[in-house]
């Protein structure tokens, strides 16, 4: 099991570190933003410059995870942004499914594993 927990935190690692590193070096091509309300919401994201802090916080969080040190800390920032993710595309683009899903299982996955660390927190 601690070499599957180790796969799956460096495979989110690298998921965010190179999702995350694309908001500042545009290494991807950028598609044509959508039509409705995941455009705009999309062209607000971009023009407003919150891209780059979203971005910022992916590679941060990756990087946690790839190092292995405070690899709690890289999760809970990652199920903010995988919650965010899961809203995007439940209220606006149900198309980008298969990616939320693979982010989220590894995610869950992790944090079950992690879950002695989270333990305080659900103490009443």
């Amino acid at each position: 099991m601690k070499l599957l927990t180790i796969i799956a935190r460096v495979l989110l690692g690298l998921i965010f570190v190179f999702f995350g590193s694309n908001a500042f070096l545009h290494f991807l091509p950028m598609p044509p933003l959508p039509q409705g309300l995941a455009g705009l919401y999309l062209k607000a994201f971009l023009d407003s410059g919150y891209v780059y802090i979203i971005g910022g916080m992916q590679v941060i969080a990756g990087l946690l995870l790839l190092i292995g040190r405070f690899v709690p800390l890289g999760l809970t920032i990652l199920a903010a942004i995988v919650f965010n993710i899961w809203a995007f595309h439940i209220l606006m683009a149900p198309e980008g499914f298969p990616p939320a899903l693979v982010v989220t299982v590894l995610e869950l996955f992790l944090l079950w594993q992690y879950r002695s660390a989270f333990a305080p927190l659900l103490k009443p």
